[in-house]
């Protein structure tokens, strides 16, 4: 799976489900880096300050990245929580993203590989049905071709994916596009092809 595009929620999702009376409620939501990791945490926190635990974890970056990893028991057995939900999100393909599990227990205790069960099974059942969009990565380029050059050049943009922020037409044609980062190098060469290689071009990364 390419790093500049891949799936990340669409919207803050919830599902519930009740085992041996305890109440496990996952919340999942994305989350761009690790200020809004904390800040969704938080947020789920004070929407049930009673419950049980508030367990979580989060996955900042791209699907399976280790580099921002969060991950919290919130008072249940070591291992028993927030490891198995960080292991659930980790494999989910999704990118981007945090979960908390609420508990509201029941009163029967479910041992550690009871709870180890509950916290990742509640993460795959939210995953289940969570609505999922295309995060791509995008980079800003820009360029100048000679006039004759228009015609070719507002023919190939939408074949790269390319938005075009501005054109000018002075003395030559200037154009700022935002393409995504894994079709900029086609755009580059096939600006570079289409004008003889004298197209001035600059990508803002």
């Amino acid at each position: 799976m390419s790093d500049a595009r891949y799936p990340v929620p669409a919207a803050p999702h919830r599902v519930a489900q009740v085992i041996d009376r305890s109440r496990f409620l996952c919340t999942v939501a994305r989350v761009a880096n690790t200020d809004d990791a904390q800040a969704f945490i938080k947020q789920v926190n004070a929407e049930f300050p009673d419950a049980t635990h508030n367990c979580w974890a989060y996955v900042v970056g791209a699907p399976g990245s280790t580099d921002r990893i969060g991950m919290s028991d919130d008072g249940e057995p070591h291992g028993t929580a927030g490891r198995p939900m960080l292991t659930v999100l980790l494999h989910s393909g999704i990118g981007e993203i945090a979960a908390v599990v609420t508990r509201y227990y029941g009163g029967i205790k479910l041992g550690t590989g009871g709870l180890v069960k509950a916290y990742s099974g509640a993460v795959q059942e939210a995953l289940a049905s969570l609505p999922t969009m295309q995060r791509v990565d995008t980079v800003t380029v820009r360029f100048e071709v000679a006039y004759h050059s228009v015609g070719a050049v507002q023919q190939l943009l939408p074949t790269v994916d390319a938005e075009i922020l501005e054109q000018r037409f002075e003395v030559t044609a200037a154009f700022t596009v935002l393409v995504p980062r894994d079709e900029e190098p086609r755009l580059r060469d096939a600006i570079k092809h289409l004008t003889r290689g004298s197209a001035a071009y600059r990508l803002d990364d």
